[in-house]
């Protein structure tokens, strides 16, 4: 009897002997089959003839679309998430969802009847916003004359809001906003971007060329949607040929109407007496009239031409305002809810005594993980994808020290007294890095994509895994201490 092995390459032989025979009695079938219908299309008249090769030519055209559309990898794109519009009804239920969650609001109430009073009032109102030491206090002056405000050298003189009343040349009435200089501390400037907001147009005080920050935010006001005048102060400074140039560097930078002024002031001079030349300062006239001439003609329609702007960029800004304070209040609550299940996985790690337990994320506690941060972002999940995201991580845990770590205090268990001890905490340390890792980075993807981004979770998991910072990995250890501890500390235990 021959042996097994040549039994088999005989089978092998055989078996290949017959799909190529299968193969070529299937070309010679195609052939035939091919060349008989050739000739009977030769026996049709033309007609036909062209017809069926026209229809046997779709077919070919519409089976290889399908197919290529079942057989090529789509990638999944994101649903977005429709935009709703800014109402003040939508203003009011975010502010009230807030604050059941015992969430501190902007003045909600406040702004909305502030801008159902100025609304009422028909008044024109204008704000001059600028940088510090940009002129703002002396332009209100020369525009309002008596009204009495402050301007210093020194940085940040205006430090609240000042409405003004004043006349244009036509005899039109506008109220002046004389707001702290940006570019200051945190509550001034939002104290002055405010009133801004408030405003029907603004008028952007500048000195010379645009910075960096002045430019963004003239940028800032346009996404408002606020009607600006680009104001360059100072403006006697330079020659006319000077001006010129900068004012077309200003307009095409800004994209906005730009007019030279002089808000006046004091400056110094040489003044010759018997004692000899000596510096003097002396009032110096302002230039406006270029200014209330393209007011006047701008604002020629009256406050109600921009009251429905003026609301919107109000609206706008409290809704900004607003998901500013809920992008802070999720990550707090996303900050929570993986502290709990870190907490969970420490105890988890802590009781799963034997060698070689699982190392890879504990599929209920992971998934219960995804699905309640899922829910504080408002997105919903399917839980294919987050099977297929632990999968991800779990692939990731193979290449980190973390799941190192978890090897070693599981292979430590085995050894009795201090090993058990000491591996316990090391499976229970490791554990508590991948879901604290896991947990942060899957909300961190919720956040930045509005949806569960499994390849953009994976990574950043990863990322985290690799650059464990000191603090995170004892604020894990403490946890797994207190943990251990804590039956000994009850009360009500055992004695």
């Amino acid at each position: 009897m021959p042996p097994v092995s040549t039994l088999i390459r005989w089978l092998l032989f055989a078996l290949l002997a017959a799909a190529v025979g299968g193969a070529l009695l299937l070309a010679l079938l195609t052939v035939d089959t091919a060349l008989s219908v050739w000739q009977r299309l030769q026996a049709l008249p033309a007609g036909f003839r062209y017809l069926y090769i026209s229809l046997l030519s779709l077919a070919a055209v519409v089976i290889a679309g399908l197919g290529w559309r079942l057989l090529r990898r789509r990638r999944t794109r994101a649903t977005p998430r429709a935009v709703e519009p800014v109402t003040r009804e939508r203003i009011q239920q975010r502010a009230a969802r807030l604050l059941e969650l015992e969430t501190a609001v902007p003045a909600v109430d406040d702004e909305l009847t502030d801008l159902d009073a100025r609304a009422a009032s028909g008044e024109l109102h204008v704000a001059v916003f600028g940088a510090i030491n940009a002129g703002k206090s002396a332009l209100i002056r020369a525009l309002v004359p008596g009204a009495d405000t402050a301007s210093d050298v020194i940085g940040g003189t205006t430090q609240v809001v000042h409405h003004y009343r004043g006349t244009l040349p036509d005899g039109r009435e506008l109220v002046l906003a004389d707001v702290p200089g940006s570019q200051e501390d945190a509550g001034r400037e939002a104290l002055a971007r405010a009133e801004v907001l408030r405003a029907h147009w603004v008028l952007y005080l500048c000195s010379g060329d645009l910075g960096r920050s002045e430019a963004a935010e003239v940028d800032w006001l346009r996404a408002f949607g606020k009607p600006v005048l680009l104001v360059l102060n100072q403006a006697d400074r330079y020659s006319a040929d000077e001006t010129r140039r900068l004012l077309g560097r200003l307009a095409e930078r800004s994209g906005c109407e730009v007019v030279a002024v002089s808000a006046g002031g004091e400056e110094e001079v040489e003044v010759e007496t018997a004692a000899g030349i000596v510096v003097q300062r002396r009032p110096r006239p302002p230039h406006v009239k270029p200014l209330t001439g393209v007011l006047s003609r701008r604002l020629a329609a009256g406050a109600g031409a921009f009251e429905a702007a003026r609301q919107h960029a109000v609206l706008k800004g409290l809704d900004q305002q607003l998901g500013e304070v809920e992008t802070r209040r999720r990550s707090e609550l996303a900050e929570a809810v993986v502290a709990k299940y870190t907490r969970r996985a420490v105890v988890g790690a802590l009781a799963a005594v034997a060698p070689g337990s699982d190392l890879v994320i504990q599929g209920a506690l992971g998934t219960g993980l995804v699905r309640e941060l899922a829910s504080l972002y408002e997105t919903t999940v399917r839980q294919i994808d987050i099977d297929a995201l632990i999968d991800r991580a779990g692939r990731t845990l193979r290449t980190t020290t973390a799941v190192v770590l978890a090897i070693a205090g599981n292979a430590a268990k085995a050894f009795p007294g201090l090993g058990t001890l000491g591996g316990g905490l090391a499976h229970a340390v490791a554990y508590g890095m991948i879901f604290d890792s896991l947990g942060k980075a899957v909300a961190q993807t919720l956040a930045e994509a509005g949806r569960l981004d499994g390849e953009a979770a994976a990574q950043a998991f990863a990322d985290r895994l690799r650059q464990v910072p000191a603090p995170r990995v004892l604020g894990v250890l403490r946890d797994v201490v207190v943990e251990t501890v804590r039956p000994s500390r009850d009360p009500k235990g055992p004695a």
